[in-house]
């Protein structure tokens, strides 16, 4: 499935198509059919939205993980960042930018595979990402100039613990 970036209403923040659902397949669980069905990309979202930290996996250049805790804003169908321009997850990313970031909790998880693209200082939507996430952790992230990430999904997981063999899901971004 291919899909296009649409403008939003304001002109600004990439807006794409819902992603495609459909079942998880694990081996050695098998779906249970009773109500069986998919998450709706609302309920990844909202969890994306509402999550405090989030974890995000990147490779080490020996292709060892590196797996840490850091603060972002879901905007515009993509996860904003800023790090360090030294730490060991913005070296990672410079060599590899395929990453990993999970919501804050493992009952109602979201899971996102993509890669990041680094953020010009003059990308027109870096104001609303400073401005959502001093709202988010009362904190002035302009102040730290650190670099400015931007994670794009290819695919993603949603498992609801209490009802995994019959909700857990895959999204497609492509």
């Amino acid at each position: 499935m291919t899909r296009k970036g649409k403008k939003a209403k304001n002109g600004t923040l990439e807006k794409r198509n819902e992603p495609k659902a459909n079942r998880l397949t694990v081996p050695g669980y098998e779906p249970s059919a009773k109500n069986a069905g998919v998450l709706p990309w609302k309920w990844a979202a909202d969890r994306l939205k509402k999550s405090r930290q989030y974890w995000i996996a990147t490779t080490r250049p020996d292709g060892s993980p590196h797996l840490v805790v850091i603060w972002g804003v879901w905007l515009g169908e993509s996860f904003w960042f800023s790090t360090g321009a030294k730490s060991r997850k913005a070296r990672n990313l410079a060599d590899n930018p395929k990453c990993v970031i999970g919501t804050d909790d493992a009952a109602e998880a979201v899971i996102l595979e993509g890669a990041v693209e680094l953020i010009d200082p003059q990308h027109r939507d870096l104001a609303k990402f400073a401005k959502a996430y001093e709202k988010k952790y009362a904190w002035n992230l302009r102040e730290m100039a650190q670099p400015v990430y931007r994670f794009r999904p290819s695919v993603g997981f949603g498992l609801f613990e209490k009802k995994f063999e019959q909700t857990a899901t895959r999204w497609s971004f492509r």
